[in-house]
């Protein structure tokens, strides 16, 4: 398939610099090797949320090349203004009757509020209720610091804040999984500026309460840029890696009884990777690219999980053209499609987006007029909107939010209000209660171990549109 990809690039890395895989980005090994300087205006002309008092700092990539990308004006939706125009920004202005005012903290939750279920026990019958009697019924706004140095949003407005959580909290973490089962986050692996985890621990969106989980059955070897995927509350953890080593094995995780088991699979197993993406449709387990420590990869394997005593990989030849081999990319299932975007090969960040239709088993590069770079990102689904989150373009790690609109297939901004995170990578980001929690992440030098909530406010209806069709695009035949 070499021969059908519309470029090519070396994908040959050096061992020494941690991988392919891609230490895309310099310090993926945890050495601190570039320089820092300010920058106030978005590299590679890719325009931008307005975030008010967000200064971000800017590490380069060895080795790597952006091609400017010209700007064009494109008509304006009603809802959003196209980030087409750098210096544009989405505006509102409350009425007269609105006023800001930030909640009073509430105090930390009695420590018996709640306990891990005992090991094989099920989380849903033992877990008790997280919210103090108080406040059973009402949404827990704690997390909503006292700013005054931050001016008030208006109501309308999204609006980012650091919160404050209790219980156990994991150390700080990068290049981990999180996946979301009703309230709780589960958290596993990652590792921080030297070491690898293989903790799972357990976060509750509601009342901000950490929990390390009490686990039985052999857990997976400590890794960090595996892949986790929810399929009927069980994770599925893939691949992942730590220095030097990677790995091709498959556990699975039960977030009821908190349980490990290791399935055996047979087929056609991929290779040891990290940093590539999965996803789980029509009862198929699916992987797509990452790096095995020599190169980048583009493959796509599938497992149907249907018997999980009967599991057998399969390597799929997709037609088409498929993207460029690239890791720390990320990938949404959106209906039938897989749409891929961002990532980079160890050499270039990339902001190009492709499709691969699962049904037809075809890749569809996708048409965006601005290409905006992103690697080590996180990409979540808000209805008809990718919200990209932080990341590296290439040139510095941003705390930008940039809105792919899934059915014009064009970028957007929005103005959010508010103390944004610093700018990172190798974080993670999920979606509950119209709010994005965002947490740890790796900036060059530092590793996080904070979470920031971003409140969609005005947009907190979009989850609620899944009547929506992706651009209809005329696939391309091999």
């Amino acid at each position: 398939m070499a021969g059908k990809y519309p470029r090519r690039r070396s994908n040959s890395l050096n061992e020494e610099t941690d991988s392919p895989t891609l230490p895309p980005i310099p310090g993926d090994n945890g050495t601190e090797t570039h320089s820092t300087s300010i920058s106030d205006s978005p590299p590679n002309n890719c325009p931008t949320s307005s975030v008010s008092t967000t200064t971000t700092s800017s590490h380069s990539i060895p080795n790597s090349s952006i091609p400017a990308t010209e700007l064009q004006s494109t008509p304006t939706n009603p809802n959003f203004n196209h980030i087409n125009n750098i210096n544009s920004s989405y505006a509102v202005t409350s009425p007269p009757y609105f006023t800001v005012t930030s909640p009073v903290t509430s105090p930390p939750i009695s420590s018996n509020s709640f306990r891990p279920p005992s090991p094989g026990q099920s989380l849903d019958r033992n877990r008790q209720s997280l919210v103090s009697s108080n406040h059973q019924g009402r949404r827990n706004d704690s997390h909503l610091p006292i700013t005054p140095h931050v001016d008030p949003a208006p109501a309308p407005a999204m609006y980012w804040s650091k919160i404050k959580t209790y219980g156990k909290s994991p150390r700080a973490l990068r290049a981990h999984t999180v996946n979301l089962v009703g309230e709780l986050m589960f958290v596993f692996g990652g590792c921080d500026a030297k070491t690898c985890y293989n903790s799972v621990f357990i976060f509750d969106a509601d009342t901000m309460y950490w929990n390390k989980a009490r686990t039985i059955g052999e857990p997976p070897s400590s890794c960090r840029a595996h892949s986790s995927t929810l399929v009927d509350k069980k994770l599925f953890i893939f691949g992942g890696g730590d220095g030097p080593t990677y790995f091709n094995d498959l556990y699975i995780f039960d977030t009821d009884t908190l349980t490990w088991s290791k399935p055996q699979t047979t087929g056609d197993i991929p290779s040891p990777r990290r940093a590539h993406t999965s996803a789980y449709y029509n009862n198929n387990l699916y992987i797509f690219g990452g790096g095995d420590g020599v190169r980048a990869l583009n493959d796509v394997y599938t497992l149907d999980i249907t018997d999980l005593n009967n599991l057998s990989w399969k390597k799929l030849e997709s037609k088409g053209t498929p993207p460029i081999s690239r890791g720390y990319h990320t990938s949404n299932l959106v209906g039938s499609k897989l749409v891929v975007y961002g990532g980079s090969d160890g050499h270039e960040c990339f902001g190009d987006v492709y499709m691969l239709d699962l049904d037809e088993n075809t890749w569809i590069p996708v048409s965006v007029e601005t290409s905006c770079p992103r690697l080590s990102h996180t990409a979540t689904q808000v209805g008809s909107y990718l919200f990209v989150v932080c990341g590296h373009d290439g040139t510095r790690y941003t705390a930008e939010v940039l809105l792919l609109n899934l059915v014009t297939m064009e970028w957007e901004s929005r103005r959010v209000y508010g103390t944004p995170p610093s700018g990172r990578g190798y974080h993670t980001t999920v979606l509950y209660d119209s709010r994005l929690f965002v947490f740890g992440g790796y900036d060059g030098h530092s590793v996080f171990d904070d979470i920031f909530v971003l409140d969609l406010s005005a947009c907190a209806y979009l989850p609620q549109i899944t009547n929506f069709q992706l651009p209809d695009y005329k696939k391309q035949k091999v």
